[in-house]
Formats: structure tokens, C-alpha cells, sequence
């Protein structure tokens, strides 16, 4: 046999354990990530979806990837985004907020979906019971919706003369832009307090809503649970400050960015939770055998310098209620 032809052999030879040991090996899972904002305007969150996902034995980039796709604050983009996921064959799909969890439900009814989701799953049509979800998506329900009144009622001990409530949606998300002002409308209704509605999609019409805050304005402001708002944080503090207008969300950062105040779940709790649910899944688990998982863990913060500023009397009684004040 010529040398040459030799060689070939052998290498051939060695070559074909090493390419059986290859398809041998699994692929690597890739879990689909779709957000409606930017990567970098909740940081803290992607870190716990990435705890959760460790606390069930998986690690980005070492024994799983995560394809993500954000949605940059345009929520008609999703369901292409769903779309590209499911076309991608990921091994399941991780839906932020109400209207990815939609269009994600919308493109696929045989990869499994994980939600996180501030309103009630089953009136969204997202699961069939909390229970029990059926299909192909269970997830996290932060519950933000059933803490509206709450929310509405800490504000009005701060700020006990107020008359009128100004009320900030984003048309855009019309899901969330519906629960939030009925449960508004039925908690202002019951302490007396009229209600404006104020609506903005984009940083422009922010800043027009702002600029009602004139004479005849309202006296405190209630930010919808939209995750564009707190995508936009800075400015709504800035704004708050500039038409000193007392306000309240559902999301600590934006209480961390300026805001006066905050109450609602613990949102990177219910993330990390959402990685630990898509973790199971990835071992086998089906999401019509794992039920929604109810936030437990809520906070007060409420930042006493923008109190301050505002010319606010923060009473012993609201502090000791805080889980954290912003000094």
C-alpha cells in the first residue's frame, strides 16, 4: 500500500470514533427570550432569570443558550419575533409580560412557554386554571392588577388631600391598559377621587401627558404596569419633579429613579422563579403539570427624598409600613 494511501486510512480511521462520539453527544438546549423593551433597561431581572435557571442546573453558554429578542418598546414587532423563535425550533420560549406571552401563545401550541405576566393568566385566556394550566404555557402571575387598590390607598395616605387621580396607560398595550384602568376606576370610585386618563406609547408623549399637569390639574399620578414606563423611569421622574406631582407604580425602579413611591411583587423574585420553572421544563416537566406560580413577596419602598421635595410629611405610621426607605 502506498505511504500516502496509508495515511488517509488512518486518519479516516481516527477521525470516525471522534465524529460518532459527536452525534452522540445531545445538542445543547436553547431557550427563546422574548421581551417587549431593550436589553439594557432591566438588567437586574435578566440576572434573576439567569439565577433561577442556575438553581436548576443550567448555565448560559455552558450547558444551554438563551436566543433573545427584544421587542424595543414596539409591541407590533412580537408576534414576527414569536414567529422567528418558533421557526428556530428553541426548546422553550420565554415570554416577558403580557403581550409576549400573547403573540408567543399566538405562534406555537406545542413548545412550552414560560410567562411573567402582572395580570390574572386565565382572564387573559393564557391557561385555563392556575391549577391546572393545560396546553403548552404555565409561568408567573405578579399579580400587579389585584394590587392597584393597595397601591392607590398608600399614595392617598401620603398625600390624604387629593381629589383628582391622573392615570397613565400605554394604548399601545391594550390588555394591560384595560386591567389597570378598571381596577383604577373601581379603587378611585371608592375613595372619591376623580379620575383623568393619560395615555403615551413613546418618550414624545410622555412629555405631552406631563404637560396636562396645568392649573386645573390632578393632584397625584398612578403609573399603569406597562414595562415601557419603567423602561422609561428617568424621565418620568424627572417629569414628576419638574410638575410636582406626587406618583406611584407597581416597579421599585422607577421609586429608585426618582419616583415617590412603589408597592407591588417582588418582580426579580418572579423572574427568578420563571427560571427555575424554565429549567424543569427543560428536564422533562410539562407546563400543563406545573401550576402558576402566585407572587408572595411584596414591597413598599417609597423614596423620602423626593418626599422631601415635594414637601411631603412622611407619618411614622406609612415608614414602618416600608419594606425600604429611599433616603
Amino acid at each position: 500500500m502506498k505511504r500516502r494511501a496509508f495515511i488517509a486510512l488512518l486518519s479516516g480511521a481516527a477521525a470516525w470514533p471522534l465524529a460518532a462520539r459527536a452525534q452522540q453527544q445531545p445538542a445543547m438546549p436553547v431557550i427563546g427570550f422574548l421581551h417587549p423593551t431593550s436589553p439594557d433597561a432591566f438588567p437586574d431581572r435578566l440576572r434573576a432569570f439567569r439565577q433561577g435557571l442556575k438553581e436548576a442546573g443550567y448555565v448560559e453558554g455552558e450547558n444551554v443558550m438563551i436566543r433573545y429578542r427584544f421587542g424595543e418598546n414596539q409591541i407590533d414587532r412580537l408576534s414576527a419575533m414569536a414567529g422567528d423563535l418558533v421557526t428556530s425550533r428553541v426548546a422553550v420560549i420565554t415570554a416577558a409580560n403580557s403581550p409576549p406571552a400573547l403573540a408567543a401563545k399566538a405562534a406555537t401550541t406545542t413548545i412550552p412557554i414560560v410567562f411573567i405576566t402582572p395580570e390574572d393568566p386565565v382572564r387573559l385566556g393564557l391557561v385555563t386554571s392556575l391549577a391546572k394550566p393545560g396546553g403548552n404555557l404555565t409561568g408567573i402571575n405578579l399579580l400587579s392588577g389585584e394590587l392597584a387598590a393597595k397601591r392607590l390607598e398608600l399614595l392617598r395616605q401620603l398625600v390624604p388631600r387629593a381629589a383628582r387621580v391622573a392615570v397613565l396607560v400605554n394604548p399601545a398595550n391594550p390588555s394591560t391598559t384595560e386591567t389597570t384602568l378598571r381596577d383604577v376606576e373601581a379603587a378611585a370610585r371608592s375613595m372619591g377621587l376623580q379620575m383623568e386618563v393619560l395615555k403615551a406609547s413613546t418618550s414624545h408623549e410622555i412629555d405631552v401627558a406631563f404637560a396636562k399637569f396645568g392649573p386645573e390639574r390632578s393632584d397625584i399620578l398612578f403609573v399603569g404596569g406597562d414595562p415601557f414606563f419603567t423602561s422609561r423611569r428617568v424621565q418620568l421622574a424627572v417629569l414628576a419633579a419638574h410638575y410636582s406631582i406626587p406618583s406611584t407604580s407597581g416597579t421599585r425602579e422607577i421609586a429608585e429613579a426618582g419616583g415617590l413611591m412603589s408597592y407591588g411583587a417582588s418582580i426579580p423574585d418572579g423572574w427568578r422563579e420563571a427560571g427555575a420553572y424554565v429549567g424543569r421544563i427543560l428536564k422533562g416537566a410539562k407546563p400543563a403539570d406545573l401550576p402558576v406560580v402566585q407572587s408572595t413577596k411584596f414591597e413598599l419602598v417609597i423614596n423620602a427624598q423626593t418626599a422631601k421635595t415635594l414637601g411631603l410629611a412622611l407619618s411614622p405610621s406609612l415608614l414602618a409600613l416600608a419594606d425600604e426607605v429611599i433616603e
